[in-house]
């Protein structure tokens, strides 16, 4: 049985349920933020090293945590910020452009050993990685996550219109890749 939110941030509030909170926290969140990140990221273990520095910041941050949005509208906040900080320090550290990154990413998916171009999930995460960035993490909140417009507008910090208008602008660039690819 799953703690509620509020349960949750009490408990960790308190010295002596603080770590037992903490752990179903993170056994609650952590799949649903891992998928988030490695759709960003792509690689595996670097999924793991961008939601283990989440899970630092959030235990770090989570007693300041004011309630003005829910729990899992900060986490994921946290989440997209540690993931675009990461694929940021990955283009500073090879010196190269935004643009590389992105088909070095493209080209991992394509180095899986379980990739098969003709299957549609894979052309699917072809196109997302052509995506500018704002598109892609709009996108992928929406399509995997389903999650409200409302939501992804605390989430990202960005009008309901402004991610509505990514979105399709998205969905369009994704078709024409399927269609042509």
């Amino acid at each position: 049985m799953q703690i509620d939110d509020k349960e949750l941030l009490q408990q960790f509030r308190q010295p002596e349920t603080k770590e037992k909170a903490f752990t179903a926290l993170i056994k609650k969140y952590q799949e649903k933020l891992y998928w988030h990140i490695r759709r960003m990221v792509i690689d595996h273990d670097d999924t793991n090293d961008v939601l283990q520095n989440m899970f630092i910041k959030v235990w770090n941050g989570l007693e300041n945590f004011r309630e003005d949005s829910q729990l899992y509208t900060w986490l994921y906040r946290i989440a997209t910020n540690e993931s675009l900080t990461f694929l940021d320090q990955q283009k500073k550290k090879s010196a190269v452009s935004l643009s590389d990154v992105e088909s070095g990413l493209a080209n991992k998916i394509v180095a899986d050993k379980n990739f098969d171009a003709n299957r549609l999930e894979w052309k699917l995460q072809l196109a997302i990685q052509q995506l500018p960035e704002k598109q892609k993490i709009v996108f992928n909140l929406r399509y995997y996550d389903e999650m409200p417009y409302e939501e992804m507008s605390r989430v990202l910090d960005t009008s309901e219109g402004a991610l509505k208008a990514s979105y399709h602008h998205a969905v369009k660039k994704i078709e024409e890749f399927i269609k042509n690819n």
